[in-house]
């Protein structure tokens, strides 16, 4: 059963301005979603909806056994205080309490407090050494940090982040986002709000909304196929038994959903079956792939010398931008190398017929 269902859900502003028109969405039990589009497009009012924070004028807004639209006030407080967890980008502590004081006022607002359980939550965030200090000390991330710890304690079923890392640094941006990944894992439904194109990716699926209405699941065709061709990298790796694939290629094994697999069936990339397993078509995709991929590993690391963290940021970018011919230009230009730095295989192409590979790096 769906834990979230919008059924043609408006919601109007005044005559002017229509935030959402007519929105119809399902949101699966567990699921990460990154609602995205451009400002003024509805996000912010779609996340309010779910928390309760406000109303529509037209439609039902259903989360797991609970008609939104239906509740009263008192019942909607409830609601969130029992079954959502409320991530925003501007923080909203206490500034005159302290992390541990500010996440001990959720805990009383849902029941008891509990310094010891308080404690806790901010140490599974990485902040066991900052429990006494005041807002003004911490730094952005810390904040962050202390609004999730804050948003967990009522241990909620549906997380609602509106642009959780949108002031952030990289650092601590890749820290947040671990910790929605640990959120993911436990089995917690993720509505994320974002502008972020890394960020949506880690999502399992995003929803792009644009005046107000659902305009598709990925920003562009090209970041669709994009995301086909990670899981199929990934999938390339699993049948060569590669035992670390998940971290690998972390990326594919996340987006390798069964709303996407699903997709990559109907349109004749993967066979049939409960189980992903390649068709021709398909695996002729992630051979030339890989090929692409392992070439530019190569061309990168024993001729250019690049550092090793350069060499994968670069091949994952080149992989899917080299056309056929430059990518039989490298393999020559390398003499048809057998395998990556790595030691993986590169599949053959058509210019290496009747060539050897003689793994070194090309010389003039």
């Amino acid at each position: 059963m769906s834990s979230v269902r919008m059924e043609k859900v408006t919601r109007r502003y005044d005559k002017e301005v229509t935030a959402l028109d007519r929105v119809s969405l399902e949101i699966g039990s567990g699921e990460w979603v990154a609602v995205m589009g451009p400002s003024g497009s509805g996000k912010t009012t779609l996340l309010n909806l779910l928390g309760g924070l406000d109303a529509p004028q037209e439609g039902r807004v259903v989360v797991g056994d609970l008609d939104l639209t239906r509740l009263s006030r008192p019942d909607l407080i409830r609601y969130r205080r029992e079954r959502v967890g409320l991530v925003f980008q501007q923080f909203h502590l206490i500034p005159y309490l302290n992390a541990l004081e500010n996440v001990m006022l959720a805990q009383y607002l849902h029941s008891l407090a509990d310094e010891g359980e308080a404690a806790r939550a901010l140490e599974e965030v990485g902040l066991g050494r900052r429990l006494r200090h005041l807002p003004s000390a911490l730094s952005g991330g810390e904040k962050q940090r202390v609004c999730i710890a804050r948003a967990l304690i009522n241990r909620p079923s549906l997380i609602l982040a509106d642009e959780p890392t949108g002031s952030l640094d990289e650092e601590n941006e890749r820290a947040v986002l671990g910790l929605f990944q640990a959120m993911h894992d436990r089995g917690q439904t993720i509505v994320m709000v974002t502008h972020d194109l890394t960020v949506g990716r880690r999502a399992d699926r995003q929803i792009q909304l644009e005046h107000g209405r659902v305009a598709g699941e990925f920003l562009t065709q090209a970041q669709d196929e994009e995301a086909i061709d990670e899981v199929l990298e990934y999938l390339w790796l699993r049948v060569e038994g590669d035992v670390a694939a998940h971290e690998t290629c972390a990326l594919g094994a996340r987006l390798a959903t069964p709303h996407l697999l699903d997709r990559m069936r109907a349109r004749g990339i993967l066979v049939p079956g409960a189980e992903p397993a390649f068709s021709e078509k398909g695996r002729r995709r992630a051979e030339s792939l890989i090929r692409r991929h392992r070439l530019a590993e190569t061309l990168f690391s024993e001729t250019f010398q690049m550092h090793e963290a350069l060499v994968e940021e670069e091949a994952c970018y080149f992989e899917h931008i080299l056309s056929p011919a430059m990518t039989d230009s490298i393999c020559s230009f390398l003499r048809h190398p057998p395998a990556c730095p790595h030691g993986k295989e590169i599949p053959r192409g058509s210019c290496c017929a009747g060539k050897p590979a003689t793994g070194e790096t090309g010389t003039r």
